[in-house]
């Protein structure tokens, strides 16, 4: 089944004649991800080798069936194209996007949230359906197919641990990278309740970092919600505090947001915490390799 993506996933990259959308939405459809359109207005009735041109959304839902939205414009366009998504119907946003202000973020958010828009993004990998879709820059070469969901803030660190899980003959059903900016449209709650409820997911491992705390409230939700077992990674026990360190939301304020006050509240909810990606990788694979009762 997965998540977020699947094999009837119908794409539109908005941007798709740009030098980032045309490389990485061609790169998705090489993977076998259904692209169906791209849309930049003022060019539409072009095509991106074969891949035809709209001016607008709507006419990529009417005409070429678009039901996924993947969004390489500007940051000074970027909100405005998911509006534009959202108000043609689609169902998926993933905005690839980054330094979109958070303000504008904020209006966004509140505004997609009550329509019951699943909203990846922005500044984010997007999300890969191992062997059905993949939609965003996620190297899903280097992923396999199995049963551990994957989510994460952090784009490069969930490469790795999907490459170590692979490396051990694991694979997983979906990878979602969720993003690392201070407001983002899905948290690690929204993903994990959704990975719970997947029949393909059994295990699953989050990846998180300093700053804020979505960690601590995700392992809230692990503890009174989840029946599958969950794994985690936390980036950051040596940045120093008062720094952004990579991502807009990861920066230290106080004592809060520490790497160490997040693995805390994990392992108190019964996560099991790597302190590399390798070790995670090898914590999920000695939980699958165990005999059960």
């Amino acid at each position: 089944m997965a998540i977020i993506v699947d094999a009837n996933t119908r794409l539109v990259v908005q941007g798709l004649t740009g030098s980032e959308g045309r490389f990485h939405g061609l790169r998705n459809r090489a993977y076998g991800t259904n692209l169906v359109a791209g849309v930049t207005p003022g060019k539409g009735g072009q095509d991106v080798e074969g891949i035809p041109v709209f001016d607008t959304v709507v006419e990529s839902v009417e005409a070429a069936g678009a039901n996924t939205a993947l969004i390489f414009v500007p940051a000074r366009f970027a909100a405005d194209a998911i509006y534009e998504a959202v108000d043609a119907g689609i169902a998926t946003v993933i905005c690839i996007t980054e330094h979109i202000p958070a303000h504008e973020m904020l209006r966004v958010y509140n505004s997609t949230r009550p329509k019951g828009v699943t909203l990846i993004g922005p500044n984010c990998p997007g999300a890969c359906s191992p062997g059905k879709a993949n939609a965003g820059i996620i190297p899903a070469e280097i992923f396999r197919e199995g049963a551990v969901g994957l989510v994460s803030r952090s784009g490069t660190l969930t490469y790795q641990i999907g490459f170590e899980l692979a490396q051990l003959g694991l694979g997983n059903s979906t990878i979602v990278g969720i993003g690392g900016d201070p407001v983002v449209g899905s948290s690690f709650i929204d993903i994990l309740e959704r990975f719970e409820t997947d029949e393909e997911t059994e295990t699953v491992v989050m990846v998180g970092e300093i700053g804020g705390a979505e960690e601590e409230k995700a392992a809230e939700f692990i503890r009174d919600s989840m029946t599958k077992p969950v794994f985690a990674y936390i980036a950051g026990f040596t940045a120093p505090p008062g720094k952004t360190m990579g991502h807009a939301g990861a920066i230290i304020s106080g004592s809060a947001g520490t790497a160490q006050a997040k693995r805390e509240a994990l392992e108190n909810c019964g996560v099991r915490v790597g302190t590399t990606p390798t070790e995670v990788a090898e914590l999920v694979a000695q939980a699958a390799a165990a005999p059960t009762a």
